[in-house]
Formats: C-alpha cells, structure tokens, sequence
C-alpha cells in the first residue's frame, strides 16, 4: 500500500540523518525564549502526556511557556480510585474472593490464591489502562510509566496482584518526588523483594539478584563513568540480607536472624568506604540507608538517571555534544537540589534544547503513545464511570493492543525494561517492524470504522465530533490545517493537502465547496443522509491520515 512504502522511505531517511555527524544539534538547558505558538504547545504535550487535545493546546496556548510547565509538573487531581473486581469469582480457586463484591475494590483483601492474584493482574492492567485515558493536564501518567519501566518489574513474575497495585501507588506518591527516596522505598517493596528475590538473601546464602540491578539498571547504569566491581555487587547484597515478606499482611519486615552482620568493604571506586556491620533491630534500615547515601554520591548516578529521562522524553542519541550541553549540566542540577525529579525536568522542559526544530518530530510513538495518544486526541467519550463492567472490558481492548503492539506495560520482556528505550542502536525504532505498523493502522483503522461494541455501548473516534471542535470545519483547507497540527508534528507540502483534500473531503472533485456545502447542509439540516455524506469524507480524511508515516512520530 502507498501510505506502507511512505512509512519505509521515511524511516530510512530519518535514521540516516539521526546518525551523529559531528554535533546533531549545539544547543543546551538555556531557557528557551522563542515562539510560544501551537507547535510548541503540541511538542511539549505530546512528549508530557498521551496524546496532544486540541482543547489542551488551545488552554496552554493561555498560558506562558514558563506557566505551562510548571503546571505540567504540578499535578493537582486526586490520585485515580483503586481497581474495582470486575472479574467473576472463580470457581476453579481454592480461595476464591467471595467477600470481595464486583464493582468494589481487591486491593485492600489478603488473598494468596494463585487463580484470584491472576485476575487482579488482569484487573490492575485495565485499570491503568483507564487511568491513562482520562489522565488530568499534567506529566504524572506518563512519568508514572517511565518508573515502572525504569524499575522493570514484570507482573507475571511477582505473581501477586495486590503487591503490583501497592508498587504502582509508591511510584505514584514519588513520581515528582525524591529519587532517593524512591529508590529507598523500592528497595523493601514487596513486589520489588519477590521479583528479584530479595526475599531469599539472607547471611547463609547471599543472593545478589537485586543488588546486582540496583547498582547496574537502577541507579548507577553500565555508562562511562561506571567503574565498580563485582565484590561491590557482593557486598551490596550483604547490606540488603534480612528483608522478607509477610504473605500475611502484604508488608515487609526486616528480620535480624537472616541478616550479615559483618562489616561492608567496597572497592576504590567506591572510595573504599566500610558500612559498619549491624545485628540489631535497625540494621537493615541503618545499613540500606547508609548504602544508598553511597551510592547518590558517585556522579556517574546522577548522569545515568539523566541520560534515561533525556531518551525516554527527547531523543535516542546522546552524542558528546548533548553529553556536555545537556546532560551533565542536568545531572548538576539532580545533585545540586538532593535527588528531587522536579527540578530536573523544569530545567529540562523550558531549556533551548527541548524545544529545538532537531527535536521535535523526530521519536517514533511508543504503543502507548499511538493507542491512548489517538483515543484522547479524537475525544473519543466512554461510558459513565459508574459503568465499571463495560469500561473495563473496552480498556481490556485498549490495552491488549498495546501489547499486540510490542508494549505491555509493567510487563517489560526483562529487568531491563522496554528494549526501546535502551537497545544500542535501534532505540525507539524496534517500535515499527513489518509486524507492527499494519496493527497501528488496523487499530485506527476499526476506531474510525466501527469501533467496539460492548454492553450495547460503543466507543470509537466520532470524526464528525472531532471536526466541530475547530474552529472552521466548513471550509476544507483550514479543516485539514487543524487537524494535523493535532495529529502531527511536521507539516506536509501544499501539493500533498491538495491532493489528500481532493480525493477525501471533495469526493475526487475540484471545487471547495463540495465540501463547504455539504458541511452546511448538515448543519442547517442534520438528517441521517446529510450526517452520512460528511461522516464518509472525514472518516476517509482521518484514516488515511492516521495510516501516513507522520503519524506515528511524536
């Protein structure tokens, strides 16, 4: 298909010009001072959230570049209510869930059943799903999701449904927070402990899963600067010896009985520091505490967690030139305000470098990006909220395209998380394969066409809804203008508009009015045959436009 073959020759070109040639852009964390107009409004909210509204962009456009992101990283709205059992009680469990009602909430109910903690993975997946469909104006959603990948937990592993939501509530609490802290609570989490067998490392036995990625994945990353050894590894586990989970009441306790009592000796890299060696009620705490102060001290830290934010909200390439002009001068910033994320990416997001032509436009969307993305962007409206049995099934839809996709959130394929934002070279573009891309346009494709059907309730991208929310939708020229300043984040040539204009909304004729009068037809006079004729043309308008390569970068 034409708009396949489009894709391709983009995507090679874009990867050519993407391979460092000297300097791909000199810029720096300089305040940016230049135009504050709907590009940059749609840049800055297509890389903050899912997805660019138009109502979003037209409220930021109020707004000062400066006021604009400090209200993104301010968020205000509630924490989202908990995951409601929208599942069945099972049958086949040994300890089904009978005191939990449907449309209530598991998350609070201690239950160890291996058949019920299935349904409550399944049940958080929904749910977050849902939760960042109907994200507020602000960065949380999308920086929630780069700490659970940043921290890599896989569901399936953990097992337990109830342990995955609490981690998600304490990546939430801290999202904007302290890094330090964040990692201090990560550390005991319970997930955290079952997935990377925590829970096992005791004096007798040491197991050096966790420490292993606390130091390589987590804080400290395998960057040039990164220089300890595997006898740090060691006795980082030996630190962390003692800490178990009570299956009883979903917590962590630290028990002394299991825990190395020697003294910690690392290497030169760590400045051949010692963690006195504890065998009290507290030396788990002591000692972890003391461990991580360790840790934050060493540079390298503060670059690698700068480097992944920079590739996760900017662009995959860190050349020397954005080395220096960009990333040491933020991690300056991480150290200088004590390991707290907001500073960071105020500096990051209202910096010259943030808002350069070279780095806009240029990251492929991840599945997230591409399905929730195109969901908020149409407006597309969902039952009312009361309605949990039928929302989650549509989220369940949402979110198993993602994972069709190649993104299944909090489900990465390893520890490392999501090899998209760390796989040398390829980065972001393992995101579109010959697998992939059909899906993406399959996706919107049936959103535009017939969207989904449950509970005699339907959602799909309601084109007509979508057109009246510009500003002058009778006139073709200005309604295709609009649009992709929504939907993209490049302009396409004059030559090309006219023809997507002439063979959609003109029905192959020539004049502007075809399209002008049937518009006003319909609005003059909205019978179901009028409703129908512009319902046709647009949804050829925006599935054709959905299926062109410039759709699928942010």
């Amino acid at each position: 298909m034409e708009h396949n073959e489009h894709f391709t020759e983009t995507n090679q070109t874009d990867a050519r010009s993407a391979a460092p040639v000297g300097a791909r852009t000199n810029s720096g964390i300089n305040p940016y001072t230049g135009p504050w107009t709907e590009d940059e409004v749609t840049h800055l909210l297509k890389r903050t959230m899912f997805g660019a509204k138009r109502a979003d962009i037209i409220y930021f456009l109020t707004k000062s570049m400066g006021q604009a992101v400090d209200e993104l990283l301010t968020p205000t709205a509630p924490a989202p209510a908990p995951p409601v059992k929208e599942y069945a009680t099972s049958a086949t469990a040994l300890n089904p869930d009978t005191a939990i009602v449907q449309g209530t909430t598991w998350v609070n109910d201690i239950n160890n059943d291996g058949t019920v903690q299935s349904q409550r993975r399944a049940s958080y997946k929904k749910w977050w799903t849902g939760v960042m469909i109907n994200q507020d104006r602000s960065i949380r959603e999308k920086l929630l999701m780069f700490w659970v990948d940043h921290f890599g937990n896989e569901t399936t592993d953990v097992g337990n449904g109830n342990w995955i939501y609490k981690q998600h509530m304490l990546l939430r609490q801290h999202v904007l927070g302290n890094f330090k802290v964040m990692v201090r609570q990560v550390s005991t989490d319970v997930a955290m402990l079952r997935y990377l067998n925590g829970y096992l490392n005791q004096a007798s036995a040491p197991d050096e899963n966790y420490a292993r990625e606390l130091l390589e994945l987590f804080t400290i990353g395998k960057g040039p600067g990164s220089h300890y050894t595997e006898g740090d590894v060691k006795e980082v586990a030996k630190v962390l010896t003692g800490w178990q989970v009570n299956t009883t009441n979903y917590t962590s306790v630290f028990n002394v009985a299991r825990h190395n009592g020697a003294d910690k000796v690392f290497s030169a890299y760590f400045y051949t520091s010692v963690i006195q060696g504890r065998s009290n009620a507290t030396a788990g705490d002591q000692e972890l505490n003391e461990l991580l102060t360790l840790i934050f001290s060493m540079q390298e830290m503060s670059k690698f967690i700068v480097r992944k934010i920079y590739r996760w909200f900017v662009y995959y390439v860190i050349d020397a030139t954005v080395e220096t002009n960009v990333i040491e001068p933020l991690a300056n910033i991480f150290r200088t305000n004590n390991y707290d994320i907001k500073p960071v990416l105020s500096a990051l997001f209202k910096s010259e470098h943030f808002f350069d032509v070279m780095n806009r436009g240029c990251m492929i969307k991840s599945p997230a990006d591409h399905v929730i993305g195109s969901i908020r962007e149409m407006n597309t409206v969902f039952p009312d909220p009361a309605d949990w049995d039928t929302n989650y099934g549509f989220f369940n839809t949402f979110y198993s395209w993602m994972v069709n996709m190649g993104q299944n959130p909090h489900d990465p394929p390893n520890v490392s998380g999501m090899p998209a934002y760390y796989q040398e070279p390829l980065f972001h573009e393992i995101w579109i394969n010959a697998d992939s891309l059909p899906k993406r346009n399959q996706f919107t494709d049936t959103m535009i066409n017939t969207g989904y059907t449950r509970n005699s309730k339907k959602v799909l991208f309601n084109c007509v809804e979508f057109a009246k929310t510009l500003s002058n939708p009778g006139n073709p020229n200005d309604l295709i203008d609009e649009a992709l300043k929504v939907f993209y984040m490049m302009d396409i040539s004059a030559p090309s508009k006219a023809q997507i204009k002439t063979q959609t909304l003109l029905s192959g004729q020539q004049w502007d009015y075809y399209w002008t009068n049937a518009w006003m037809d319909w609005e003059s006079n909205p019978t179901t045959a009028n409703f129908n004729t512009i319902n046709t043309r647009l949804k050829s308008l925006f599935q054709y436009l959905f299926n062109l390569s410039e759709f699928q970068l942010a």
